[in-house]
């Protein structure tokens, strides 16, 4: 039952995000056949939908820091020492986590001191304070994930890259391999 469970809370945002992508598919589908077969519309759907596709952003945006697949800036490293880039990523993650602790201490501090109390959705009539509580849960996941992939690379020395660089990086190898007999045979026949 425990690893059950741990294995659940290390996939949460996957889970998350499946669930949500789901719900807001069929709250669409639904609503698409109620316009063109009854010519009715549903006045909260569409709402729900937007507010479930921003949660749907913002789990996946930590789940892709779980994946170390966020988009980053590299060019550099490619002019400096390679003992340079660990260390380099290291830094520009520490100031991606100081950065995500400020953004939860202000999303809190607005959704609990200083957000109206009738401020409310439009057409659902609930108060915006559950659908902007996205913000601090997913931030605060997002830095979990940052200092797990961290660990991850620099205390057990786990390689842990998105899975399209390392699948882009064995196709890149496999064409060097492929290409390298092909440069021995021309050797061998100009010889």
């Amino acid at each position: 039952m425990g690893k059950k469970l741990l294995f659940i809370l290390d996939n949460i945002e996957s889970y998350i995000c499946r669930t949500l992508l789901a719900i807001f598919v069929c709250l669409l589908f639904l609503q698409i056949l109620s316009r063109q077969f009854f010519s009715y519309s549903f006045s909260w759907n569409e709402e729900l939908s937007v507010y479930l596709f921003v949660w749907f952003v913002f789990f996946g945006a930590s789940y892709a820091a779980k994946l170390a697949a966020h988009n980053r800036v590299t060019f550099q490293y490619k002019m400096m020492p390679s003992y340079m880039r660990p260390i380099l990523e290291f830094i520009s993650d520490l100031v991606w986590i100081a950065f995500n602790c400020y953004f939860i201490y202000l999303c809190v501090d607005f959704i609990f001191n200083k957000m109206l109390p009738f401020n409310k959705s439009q057409t659902l009539g609930i108060h915006m304070k559950y659908f902007y509580m996205v913000l601090p849960i997913a931030f605060t996941l997002m830095t979990f994930r940052i200092i797990q992939v961290n660990y991850y690379k620099l205390i057990l020395g786990i390689d842990v890259r998105d899975p399209d660089s390392k699948e882009l990086d064995e196709i890149k190898e496999l064409e060097l391999d492929l290409d390298q007999p092909e440069s021995k045979a021309n050797n061998n026949k100009a010889k």
